[in-house]
């Protein structure tokens, strides 16, 4: 009898386990992503959309050798050396379709930055000569536009990388190890990266998604299949992947093709202010951001706006600033002669501000010839 009071008293608490489970979990079954309408328990769909938008690009390279023998004009005459010498190099990388009717791939600038000569494999193994449309080392964006027959070319929807958040799944799409197409997932780990030391104008997108060498100029997906980065750099002591994985946010590589196709270069923008993160003080109010106003340059459109020196920024066309190199590259990316609207906090108080953009004197890489 108390062996069969005992398997009853088993088989309630196994049930109530079971409940409990249930409940405890139904948060989070509710939250499976949804495409097309449905719950779907893989990933499949979405790389299906994606991956044909996605190339795999081969350079031809002619690298200077680095040698100070060869600067000594005695070691050059004595083997019959030439003042420069050369070497071809062949290197991987991989690349997002962006405008299926002209042609045009975004990838990482370091990719191309040697570029002699580039080949584009696409996922249906279709091979196109590519020409340098312009490149931009300051953002590592580059723009390369197939040639010959482009039929059939499927571009990848453009998503919002100012909405993404910390959390996010994502997918990275590339060519690591020139192994071939590859996908990877992961989460947002960080967001506003800066400080790598590789770039001018940083404001990365951190993930966890397994980018290796190979995957620069790859794309960097949300669950919608829209490209929110341009995959560019790793943290690699071994020089494999260890779960950090930088992106060039879509937002501010879209700005920067528009110039490359439209000049061939980046032309910067400035408005005449310097400026830099909040203070510990205000940093520490939860949710308080912007970048404050540490100069002002005499006669400058910032200062004809009516800008002053302690002024925060908090927007800037509408989007939200966190960080001083985030209104940087806002600014330094919008045209030349365009004017923007500001919003900024003085003695707590928030006003508006309508600035036109001026030149600056730096330069991007200009189109190389065909």
């Amino acid at each position: 009898m108390s062996n069969i009071s005992s398997a009853k008293v088993d088989r309630r608490f196994a049930w109530a386990v079971l409940v409990c489970a249930s409940i405890a979990w139904a948060p989070v079954l509710a939250q499976v992503p949804e495409i097309r309408g449905g719950q779907i328990p893989t990933l499949a769909p979405v790389v299906k959309e994606t991956t044909p938008s996605v190339v795999n690009i081969s350079v031809h390279a002619r690298v200077k050798e680095d040698n100070p023998l060869y600067r000594d004009p005695v070691f050059r005459e004595f083997f019959d050396l030439p003042k420069q010498l050369e070497k071809e190099v062949q290197a991987t990388g991989s690349g997002v379709i962006i405008d299926a009717e002209r042609g045009y791939v975004l990838t990482a600038n370091h990719v191309v930055a040697q570029i002699s000569k580039a080949q584009v494999t696409t996922r249906d193994g279709r091979k196109f000569d590519a020409k340098l449309v312009g490149r931009d080392p300051a953002t590592d964006i580059a723009v390369l536009q197939l040639q010959g027959s482009r039929g059939n070319l499927k571009a990848i929807p453009l998503g919002d990388s100012d909405r993404i958040e910390v959390g996010d799944f994502v997918i990275a799409i590339g060519n690591p190890f020139g192994l071939g197409q590859t996908v990877t997932s992961g989460i947002v780990s960080a967001l506003g990266r800066t400080g790598l030391g590789k770039q001018g104008y940083e404001d990365f997108i951190q993930s966890d998604a397994s980018i290796n060498p190979g995957n620069s100029g790859g794309a960097l997906v949300d669950l919608k299949g829209q490209l929110i980065g341009i995959n560019t750099a790793i943290i690699s002591p071994g020089g494999g992947n260890v779960g950090i994985g930088f992106a060039v946010p879509v937002n501010m590589a879209r700005r920067v093709m528009e110039q490359l196709v439209q000049y061939g270069e980046v032309r910067r923008g400035q408005i005449g202010i310097s400026i830099r993160d909040l203070g510990t003080d205000l940093a520490a109010k939860e949710g308080y951001q912007g970048a404050l106003i540490a100069e002002i340059a005499s006669g400058s459109p910032a200062e004809k706006a009516g800008l002053q020196k302690g002024d925060i920024v908090k927007e800037v066309e509408g989007t939200p600033i966190r960080s001083a190199s985030q209104l940087r590259n806002l600014i330094g990316l919008t045209p030349l002669g365009a004017r923007v609207e500001l919003r900024f906090e003085r003695a707590g108080a928030v006003h508006g501000a309508s600035v036109e953009v001026g030149p600056t004197k730096a330069a991007s890489v200009r189109r190389t010839a065909n």
